[in-house]
């Protein structure tokens, strides 16, 4: 049996990023053949739509660049994404980096400006509050997992 990895699924190819489009991640298709990876969006399993306007962490809230608050959909998401991990029995999760969902460590700032700030996305927060491990998908961690996956 494969352990079972959470994933954000634009990283494995699936167009759900609020631009329509995907951040394919060649390094982690790699753990396909070892590891179950388990795709996820926590903002289209939030409600919102794809393609959507750009949004951004800003304190506890996440607005749109329009200024429509979209915070429910992302707690919702996040809610979902958790489930997901849980019911799969996943103890670690590659995120999207510096998204205010999945980014972990950093995320944009809320000014819409490209600035990067110390913080964690809504689903990366919510999944490390309940003991899920969660790393970018730049991580040195996904060559240890890369390097495990060789010698299995």
């Amino acid at each position: 049996m494969k352990k079972p990895i959470l994933v954000s699924a634009c990283l494995l190819g699936e167009p759900t990023r609020y631009d329509g489009q995907s951040r394919p991640n060649s390094r982690v298709s790699l753990l396909l053949d070892k590891y179950e990876l388990i795709p996820v969006c926590p903002e289209v399993m939030g409600g919102l739509p794809t393609p959507r306007t750009p949004s951004e962490r800003v304190f506890e809230k996440v607005l749109m660049r329009d200024g429509r608050d979209v915070t429910e959909e992302y707690e919702r998401g996040a809610a979902l994404a958790l489930e997901r991990a849980v019911e799969a029995g996943c103890t670690l999760a590659i995120l999207k980096e510096r998204s205010p969902s999945c980014g972990f460590g950093k995320i944009y700032d809320g000014s819409f400006s490209g600035t990067l700030t110390d913080g964690n996305g809504v689903a990366a927060e919510l999944l490390s509050s309940h003991g899920i491990r969660v790393i970018g998908e730049t991580s040195p961690e996904l060559d240890v997992l890369l390097s495990c996956a060789d010698k299995q």
